[in-house]
């Protein structure tokens, strides 16, 4: 008899079916809506040998040493370090706005007295919340905090979140910070890279595994056995219907066009924080550093979740939306082996190491 259901086929879900079948050598059958696995981390290669990520670039980068060790063991990663260029002013520069922005978009001398300013009031390597950089007493330390908050966050923001950067939550407004270094990477963690085979591949590899049973296209609602444990990795509003209202989340819309060229820009990810609808373009054969003389790029459009129109991506941390979904939570503490768990059961804001992470934790709970 099959021990566990899990729903949903992405990272949270994949991990624990791997440890049960493995560590616990229980059976475990895992589902999914959709039609593939690895949920939203999904990639596969197009006909012109690219490698392109369906929703959005995915960059891995961890600092733990646990999540690293484990998630090797399913596939090799290359030495991949984002970098995001923004165009502000029309020159392209680097996000997070640090000491090399200010000299692309400053004159010389200008630039010179801020990077003294900043570092006789902040230390060196420190990364400051945009919100936090605005209150200065110096003026010309306000005058760039003025601009950064102008040009890098306000429009920006205002089209990723719907809303202005004030009714925005400090964790989100904490991931934009001004970064008093040189280190024009986007992220600082030990462990960076991207799957050598891809996504897909590394949670295939996780779910190869003869207790394990994959279905998919296949809804939570339309299984009819019992099971000692189930895990949901879905929205944890949609599994009590609704009963308390509905959890607000953004939600992404990528427009993919494909060009007849080698590169179409000259970074994998460049941001549009001030001009046009979208947020910012992906180009994807700068990851695997794919050899093709065509190029597929995605300009992502950020839109409000509707419930049949699109897919949930971000929850939208709101004092009063943490509030619904602790409803929801309490009423899943009543239920006996029905475990919640991923961005949507956990209403959380999880980059992939995070999600793998508390998958992992959970296990040793139950264990």
């Amino acid at each position: 008899m099959t021990k566990n259901l899990i729903i949903g086929a992405g990272f949270s879900g994949a991990v624990l079916a791997n440890l049960l079948a493995n560590k616990l050598n229980e059976k475990v059958l895992i589902i999914d809506k959709k039609d593939h696995i690895a949920g939203n981390c999904y990639d596969y290669r197009d006909k012109n040998g690219i490698m392109i990520h369906k929703y959005g670039s995915h960059i891995f980068h961890t600092s733990n040493e646990k999540v690293w060790n484990f998630i090797r063991k399913f596939g090799d990663f290359n030495q991949y370090m984002h970098k995001v260029i923004a165009v502000i002013d029309g020159i392209e520069t680097t996000i997070p706005f640090n000491f090399n922005t200010i000299y692309d978009v400053f004159p010389k001398t200008l630039a010179k007295r801020l990077e003294k300013k900043l570092l006789k009031k902040f230390e060196y390597n420190k990364k400051v919340p945009i919100l936090e950089f605005q209150k200065q007493d110096d003026e010309d330390l306000k005058f760039l905090a003025n601009y950064v908050y102008e040009k890098v966050f306000l429009h920006y923001t205002t089209k990723q979140w719907g809303v202005s950067p004030e009714d925005v939550d400090g964790a989100v407004t904490a991931r934009v910070p001004v970064y008093l270094s040189k280190d024009n990477r986007y992220f600082q963690d030990k462990y960076q890279g991207l799957p050598l085979e891809g996504y897909t591949k590394l949670v295939e590899n996780m779910l190869n595994h003869p207790n394990i049973e994959v279905k998919l296209n296949t809804d939570y609602k339309d299984i009819n056995e019992n099971f000692d444990r189930t895990f949901y990795t879905g929205a944890i509003d949609e599994f009590f219907n609704y009963e308390f209202g509905q959890l607000p989340y953004r939600s992404v819309n990528f427009k993919f066009e494909e060009y007849d060229r080698e590169f179409y820009q000259s970074n994998s990810v460049v941001n549009y924080p001030c001009n046009y609808d979208f947020t910012r373009i992906h180009e994807y054969k700068y990851y695997l550093n794919d050899k093709s003389n065509k190029t597929v790029i995605a300009k992502e459009y950020s839109e409000f979740f509707e419930l049949g129109k699109n897919e949930r991506y971000y929850p939208i941390p709101k004092d009063e939306n943490i509030e619904l979904y602790n409803k929801y939570l309490q009423k899943a503490k009543t239920l006996k082996n029905i475990y919640f768990l991923g961005r949507l059961g956990d209403y959380k804001y999880y980059d992939m190491d995070k999600a793998i992470l508390r998958a992992l934790e959970l296990f040793e709970e139950i264990n």
